[in-house]
């Protein structure tokens, strides 16, 4: 069980009121969200709760990578300032990516630069957050992006 950190003015507005009565349709709108931005993994087995500006995430993941995409796709709404993992790895466990937290001005090739020491390697970054990222060019300051290794 870990707890992750977002920033909670950055991303998505998808989240009503944070308030106690709106914690069911709001962990609703998120289970929705993550179904919607998670075209082609199996989001069945994941449940989600809202309490306050934090999200539990549990449930069962296929693999590494798809529970840290779920994971991600929850941080990033606005209002969210953290994700608690009770995601467990049915698959064969692997290493965990790094994450890193885009700035005023990155480029997915600057953050490639700093994290791989090549500019050129932005694309294997961008794969790494499909289909959370749609374009190369659309990343925003605040935003957690999945750093593979």
């Amino acid at each position: 069980m870990s707890l992750y950190s977002f920033l909670k003015d950055a991303g998505e507005k998808i989240l009503q009121a944070l308030t106690p009565d709106k914690a069911e349709a709001n962990s609703d709108a998120l289970t929705q969200h993550v179904k919607d931005a998670l075209t082609g993994i199996d989001t069945s087995k994941i449940q989600v709760k809202v309490e306050g500006d934090k999200v539990i995430a549990s449930g069962e993941a296929a693999t590494q990578e798809e529970k840290e995409k779920i994971l991600l796709s929850l941080g990033n709404v606005a209002g969210v300032s953290g994700v608690e993992d009770q995601i467990t790895v049915t698959g064969p466990v692997v290493t965990a990516a790094e994450f890193v937290v885009v700035q005023k001005g990155d480029t997915l090739s600057a953050i490639s630069l700093r994290v791989y020491g090549d500019a050129n390697k932005y694309q294997k970054i961008f794969d790494a957050n499909k289909p959370m990222l749609k374009d190369v060019n659309k990343i925003y300051p605040g935003q957690s992006l999945r750093i593979p290794k």
